[in-house]
């Protein structure tokens, strides 16, 4: 399962308390971008029974479907808001490559 950093819970804790309801914070893996795959992050209501979910300390819930788990093992979630890099990245030890824009990989 994907890790995540206290940054990246805490921010994703901020943004889930301007929602109505109970939402956890999907990240999956799709077919697409330069390399080959991309990463996509949203929040959603609807977990399936197969995905797999983990809660983080500050009570922010992450889900993966199955598919995705396997290329985001050992992956880490990150936030950073400074003034060369700002927003969510994931480092990802299974990726062979990845492109110049850092939202695909293979």
């Amino acid at each position: 399962m994907i890790n995540v950093t206290d940054n990246a819970s805490l921010k994703v804790k901020e943004l889930l308390e301007q929602e109505d309801e109970e939402l956890a914070l999907r990240v999956a893996v799709r077919p697409g971008g330069c390399s080959g795959f991309s990463y996509e992050m949203f929040f959603d209501a609807d977990i399936a029974a197969d995905d797999l979910s983990t809660i983080h300390d500050n009570g922010v819930k992450v889900i993966v479907d199955p598919t995705s788990a396997s290329m985001l093992t050992g992956a880490t979630l990150d936030y950073k808001d400074g003034l060369q890099q700002s927003g969510f990245s994931i480092d990802n030890p299974n990726a062979q490559r990845s492109c110049g824009c850092g939202q695909s990989f293979s």
